[in-house]
């Protein structure tokens, strides 16, 4: 294992991050902020309380998965396309660097932003409400796991996309949407039989889901299912990467 390679592209990555602190730590904070005053403020005065738990404590979790996931794969995204847009990947894939090395460099840093990130939120949204982490290991486990595996779809986004506006195309117009629909702001036991049926085909509301399980107990399906949920999605990203790599596809040409 080259370490020192992984190092060079770690810190390179998290160097950028510090650089552009504004927007990769302040702006996700702040607008996630917004959403829980919001959110908080309008529905929290008319829902009380969902299965015991008050409602501005209930969609902590949401709100801390909904930015997780989008600057999970914003941040590889980037991380990867500008590479290949300055045509510096070809430095890369000429160096004495594997494929392995390449994606602990870039999808670990991308997580680690993502993990900072998503602590920070829990840190802000403890100043509003009164939080509690029935399973601290659980959390961050699910943190973990989360972050890196939608950085490495993040990553696959980045090799797929041939231009800045595909970058934002998958994030903006299918993560966030599904995160909206994946019981971010509600519980899916408070929808008619018909469409909690239909939600279960949003692989989000796994991930909200289990994330929830972890500070209050309560979820709205199966924590072992959840956690297998994003085990095999991750697994799927591997195999894709390890095929994008093995066969060049917009790497190489």
């Amino acid at each position: 294992m080259n370490w020192p390679a992984v190092k060079a592209i770690y810190g390179f990555e998290m160097a950028r991050a510090w650089r552009t602190v504004m927007q990769s730590i302040f702006s996700p904070v702040m607008s996630t902020s917004l959403y829980f005053i919001v959110f908080g403020a309008a529905i929290g005065s008319r829902i009380q309380e969902i299965d015991g738990v008050s409602y501005g404590a209930f969609i902590v979790p949401g709100l801390i998965m909904l930015s997780l996931l989008t600057q999970s794969i914003s941040n590889a995204a980037f991380g990867i396309y500008f590479p290949r847009f300055s045509g510096t990947i070809f430095e890369l894939l000429s160096a004495p660097v594997s494929f392995v090395e390449v994606l602990l460099g870039y999808v670990g840093a991308a997580a680690s932003k993502s993990i900072i990130l998503g602590l920070i939120i829990l840190a802000t949204a403890a100043l509003f409400v009164d939080l509690q982490i029935a399973h601290p290991f659980w959390m961050l486990t699910f943190l973990v796991l989360t972050a890196v595996t939608f950085s490495l779809f993040g990553f696959i986004i980045g090799i797929w996309a041939d231009g800045f506006e595909k970058l934002q195309l998958v994030p903006l117009l299918i993560i966030t949407p599904l995160t909206f629909l994946g019981g971010t702001f509600y519980s899916i036991s408070m929808l008619p039989e018909f469409w909690q049926k239909v939600t279960l085909f949003n692989p989000v509301v796994y991930l909200v889901s289990g994330f929830r399980w972890s500070f209050y107990e309560i979820s709205d399906v199966s924590v072992t299912l959840s956690l297998t949920m994003t085990i095999a999605f991750m697994l799927v990203c591997l195999a894709i990467i390890w095929w994008i790599f093995k066969t060049g596809y917009r790497i190489r040409n």
